[in-house]
């Protein structure tokens, strides 16, 4: 279970410039949820992503992860449990290293390297099983470039990297964006097959309400730092797409557009 409670966030602290993006903000996420975040562009999805994965601090507030306060944990100790997969496919893979070196990296994350050769040839049929499954025909491409891969490529291996190891959650930041409406459906449903097969809890910011509608298990809407739409089990599966759409022209008339 993961819990934020009493966040206070600000940008800018002391400026003319200064925002509050989160005043007492709390949030409770339990084991084996799949939540599907939307909202307004400034409404804090990403930066709510960030504080979860250590990439920025709170001004105030705690973050419990099982039962740990992991406020103050730096984000590569949080990465340990947390595996997270970026909007831009370039982020989540080293693209002057090779399909097979970027799983090694994967596959040793949290572990001491020493001075040892980087890939281990013991553990190659795994890695091309692992591959395999995608099925988009990576398992025989190890030894190529992931620069040299495509973007829907680098998104699929991303996904298999932040998820190699056991993890306790997903964090997922728009990671279908980037792509082609073809690619991003398969990249989505690859996505939901890992996190039912792997049992993980996932979080999933995305503007493609059809996404949010059709996947995961809990949607929330965030407007201006705070969670204005909260459905899990029936009421999100009675969800539509138009009633969404619906509640996003409410806020731009309350906002005077």
């Amino acid at each position: 279970m993961l819990s934020l409670s009493g966040i206070h966030k600000y940008y800018n602290p002391g400026t003319i410039n200064e925002m509050c993006m989160f005043s007492n903000f709390s949030l409770t996420i339990q084991a084996g949820e799949f939540i599907s975040i939307i909202g307004s562009n400034g409404s804090g999805k990403t930066s709510l992503l960030n504080i979860i994965c250590g990439s920025i601090p709170v001004d105030e507030g705690k973050i419990i992860l099982d039962g740990v306060d992991i406020t103050q944990m730096p984000e590569y100790l949080r990465h340990r449990k947390i595996g997270r997969v970026f909007q831009n496919p370039a982020l989540g893979s080293c693209p002057n290293l090779t399909i097979l070196e970027n799983l090694s990296l994967a596959d040793n994350k949290g572990k001491s390297y020493n001075l040892r050769s980087g890939t281990n040839k013991n553990r190659i049929p795994f890695y091309r099983d692992q591959l395999h499954r995608l099925k988009i025909g990576l398992e025989d491409k190890l030894n190529t470039k992931v620069g040299n891969l495509s973007g829907g490529q680098r998104q699929a291996l991303s996904i298999l990297m932040a998820t190699m190891t056991p993890i306790e959650f997903l964090i997922l930041d728009e990671h279908t964006a980037a792509l082609d409406p073809a690619t991003a459906e398969t990249i989505m449903a690859l996505t939901d097959q890992i996190i039912k097969e792997k049992k993980i809890t996932a979080i999933m910011v995305t503007h493609n309400l059809r996404y949010a509608v059709e996947y995961g298990n809990r949607l929330l809407m965030m407007h201006q730092g705070n969670i204005i739409i909260d459905k899990s089990g029936a009421e999100k599966a009675a969800l539509t797409v138009e009633s969404l759409v619906g509640k996003f022209s409410e806020i731009s008339i309350e906002l005077g557009n």
